[in-house]
């Protein structure tokens, strides 16, 4: 808990049984709550993360990344987080930089906060190959262009919100796979071209929205979000008339 605010930290998992207590051994001690989404893993994800003690959730089917994470962010609200972070437990990202993203929500800085490998210098050293760092560079230029922003990278799975942010952005409006948040980094070649094109087509529907020519439901308030009585507890039946004697 930081400021009275409870954090969770969310993991969308995908074969991640080999990496995932290394992660978990990195999270700090604020951290309140703990999920592990996992979503029709292969290995042995399921057990490891219960032997972990995680709150573990598993898809009957493999949905994709995007869906995934829908599911993460339902799980943390529900169990009454305010602040949620999103960390891969395939160890693309230390668990360690947890406080300091946790930090700018509580604190009221941000409601948004995005783990960067490009202002670090990380993302060749951590083993992204050549022609994702370039695409990921000439890709941010480009969402920079269309959107008027100046971030350094879009392409990040290290991400925290605040609940507010969850609530009110239309996430259901995503795409269930990669393109959902724009992280692309452990997808093969031709997911990856997939990908990029998803990301400057979603960028371009940006741009005309902003300039008034199309309107899309993913940039509206009309979106479809993240259902708010999707935890409400259902009402117990009336109780049974005492016995006859």
């Amino acid at each position: 808990m930081l400021c009275g605010k409870r954090i969770a930290v969310v993991m969308p998992a995908y074969n991640a049984a080999k990496t995932l207590e290394k992660t978990v051994s990195e999270l700090p001690d604020l951290v309140d709550i703990s999920i592990l989404v996992d979503d029709k893993s292969s290995d042995e994800t399921i057990e490891v993360a219960r032997k972990l003690g995680l709150r573990t959730f598993a898809h009957a089917e493999n949905y994709g990344y995007g869906r995934n994470q829908q599911t993460c962010y339902r799980e943390a609200l529900g169990a009454g987080a305010d602040i949620v972070v999103m960390v891969h437990p395939d160890y693309q990202y230390t668990p360690l930089l947890v406080t300091a993203m946790a930090s700018m929500i509580a604190y009221g800085v941000y409601d948004v906060v995005l783990g960067s490998r490009i202002i670090g210098g990380g993302a060749l050293r951590g083993g992204m190959p050549r022609y994702k760092y370039i695409a990921n560079r000439c890709l941010t230029a480009f969402q920079n262009a269309m959107t008027g922003a100046k971030l350094s990278e879009y392409h990040s799975g290290f991400r925290a919100f605040s609940r507010e942010a969850l609530v009110n952005l239309p996430l259901l409006e995503n795409s269930d796979d990669f393109v959902f948040d724009a992280e692309a980094s452990s997808i093969n070649f031709k997911r990856s071209v997939k990908y990029g094109f998803g990301v400057v087509g979603t960028s371009v529907k940006f741009l005309l929205q902003k300039a008034g020519i199309v309107k899309f439901r993913l940039f509206s308030a009309a979106g479809r979000k993240l259902i708010l009585d999707y935890y409400l507890a259902v009402e117990a039946p009336p109780p049974l008339p005492p016995p006859n004697r």
